[in-house]
């Protein structure tokens, strides 16, 4: 059994900032740099979460601190609250 779920592209990427890479190109994978090291992260919605782990091992991180960061801002059940815009009415309308 994989150590890492298998997750959509897009939650990786923000892991992977909060580790401090950036993007530097999207096309059919997003490359990722940090320092001279390169990162490329498959655009499949989810990520094989072997893949996930390869990635994830690449970059520096222990599927426990992958997953902390992945599930930071979560609540219990491991969703994100949306945040919604602020609406100002005038009151002069």
């Amino acid at each position: 059994m994989p150590k890492l779920p298998g997750i959509r592209h897009k939650d990786a990427i923000r892991v992977l900032e909060k580790a401090g890479w950036q993007v530097v190109r999207e096309g059919k994978h997003t490359i990722m740099a940090k320092g001279t090291d390169a990162l490329p992260i498959p655009r499949h919605n989810p990520i094989n979460a072997i893949t996930m782990g390869h990635i994830a091992k690449a970059a520096g991180l222990t599927p426990d601190q992958f997953r902390a960061l992945l599930y930071m801002g979560a609540d219990d059940r491991g969703r994100f609250q949306q945040k919604r815009p602020i609406i100002i009415r005038n009151p002069l309308l």
